[in-house]
């Protein structure tokens, strides 16, 4: 017995003198080995009946769309003589997310360009009820433009605008009186012998056509001659004649009126444009004041520049071609200069059209060949107006295409005749100033919160001050 302990002893001994390096293990018991297994188990367990449960629930979810989902299809597919559905709030079926964008965007602009081209016409359709008042009051905002200078200095002298524009108004009457007496004594001196080389032309036309490959007899040419006249004496009858005259009458009536309309609207809008402005703008609701008041003056300063350009072109016209005409030895010079100068007033035709009166005067005074070389003078004229004056004059302030210009004249003209084609371009001209300056404003609109502080303080939103008018500043 002692031995075998001895020998147990031996060998602890030898266990505790293990060589150094060699790890020292202890090997699990039962018990250990027995707690990891029952502890993973429930582990399994538990991870299992998790899954069991989001599978069941993902079932239940499932099953209750699919529910729901029949339900509905039956719902729509049910008998015409069944109850019917009840009704409930929701969201519309119609909404505006289901139109096509495109579809949506020309809509929009389809009923707005409609708008604008129903007040356009109707705005046109007024103006033409009104003419023999519209028409007068925008040929006197063209000579406002063209006087306002004269105004302006004056009360930089400390003369009163009423007199001042007394005095652009008489001064032009006065000019304008001038001009027509001097071109009226020039084309009197000058007729007789322009209507003798009128009788010679026609008879060199007579010759021609018995001499030239018509080869015509006298009888024949006379005759032509009798049925001219018979046709010219025939074709109105007396209640046309009768109609005629009083349509003539009709019309110098008009004249006259929208002369003097010229005359005193011109005095009116030179020695009190700013307050009647003033009052123009107040008529507009307060939110839109700032913006209307901003595009009239930018309209004015247009319409002002172009006038004054346009003024600058026409004497040039004028000049070139009279030197044309001088060098030629063309008569009534200075009635061809006057005529190319207000013909100038309509951009790009109008001097043009003048210019081929005196064509036909270098025809009947100095034969074709004189003709074609005052062709030739006026349509150089043109060319140096067109491609060197008018980018220099206009600007880009008041730039109108050529087509937009050709456009302009031609509803002028359709709309009131040869007064429409006087200011139908100036309008142009306003009008495109407006848009780009209403296109280029960035700016929100100030909160309402400033309106009530500038009431609060005593302040008129309404009110604009008084400011130059015609000119666009304040006084």
């Amino acid at each position: 017995m002692a031995r075998v302990d001895g020998d147990r002893t031996a060998e602890q001994a030898d266990e505790g003198r293990a060589p150094i390096g060699d790890p020292v293990t202890k090997e699990p018991d039962d018990g250990e080995v027995g707690e990891l297994r029952r502890r993973l188990a429930a582990l399994l367990a538990r991870r299992s009946r998790d899954e069991e449960q989001h599978e069941e629930a993902l079932r239940r979810d499932l099953r209750a769309q699919l529910t729901a989902q029949w339900a509905a299809a039956r719902a729509e597919r049910r008998p015409v003589g069944a109850a019917p559905l009840p009704i409930a709030a929701g969201e519309s079926n119609l909404a505006r997310a289901e139109v096509p964008w495109g579809l949506d965007l020309a809509a929009a602009w389809a009923w707005r360009f409609l708008v604008i081209v129903a007040a356009t016409v109707v705005l046109v359709y007024a103006f033409w009820q009104v003419r023999v008042v519209t028409l007068p009051l925008l040929i006197a905002l063209l000579v406002t433009s063209l006087g306002h200078p004269v105004v302006r200095w004056g009360r930089r002298i400390r003369v009163p605008a009423s007199l001042s524009a007394i005095v652009v108004v008489v001064g032009g009457l006065g000019f304008i009186a001038l001009l027509i007496t001097f071109v009226s004594q020039q084309v009197i001196d000058g007729m007789t012998d322009l209507a003798d080389k009128v009788v010679m032309g026609l008879g060199e036309v007579r010759t021609w056509l018995k001499d030239g490959p018509l080869n015509a007899s006298d009888s024949q040419i006379d005759g032509y001659i009798t049925q001219a006249q018979q046709y010219l004496t025939e074709s109105g009858d007396s209640q046309q004649l009768v109609r005629q005259v009083t349509e003539v009458g009709t019309t110098l009536t008009h004249i006259a009126a929208g002369f003097f309309i010229v005359l005193f609207a011109s005095f009116f809008f030179l020695a009190d444009g700013a307050r009647i402005w003033s009052w123009c703008v107040r008529l507009a609701p307060r939110g839109a004041r700032e913006q209307i008041d901003s595009s009239g003056r930018v309209a004015w300063v247009s319409l002002t520049q172009f006038m004054r350009a346009t003024v600058i072109v026409a004497l040039v016209d004028a000049i070139g071609i009279m030197i044309v005409a001088v060098v030629l030895d063309v008569p009534l010079v200075a009635a061809i200069g006057v005529l190319v100068f207000i013909g100038a007033f309509v951009p790009m035709i109008g001097a043009t059209i003048a210019g081929s009166v005196a064509v036909l005067v270098a025809l009947v005074d100095q034969g074709p060949w004189v003709a074609l070389l005052m062709l030739g003078g006026v349509i150089l004229v043109q060319q140096i107006e067109g491609h060197i004056l008018q980018p220099f004059l206009m600007g880009r302030f008041v730039s109108v295409h050529p087509l937009g210009v050709i456009v302009a004249i031609g509803i002028g003209v359709l709309v009131a005749g040869i007064a429409g084609a006087l200011i139908a371009v100036p309008l142009a001209a306003a009008v495109n100033a407006v848009v780009l300056h209403l296109a280029d404003e960035t700016a929100p609109p100030p909160p309402s919160g400033e309106d009530d502080m500038g009431e609060e303080l005593g302040e008129d939103p309404g009110v604009v001050g008084d400011f130059d008018a015609v000119g666009g500043r304040p006084e």
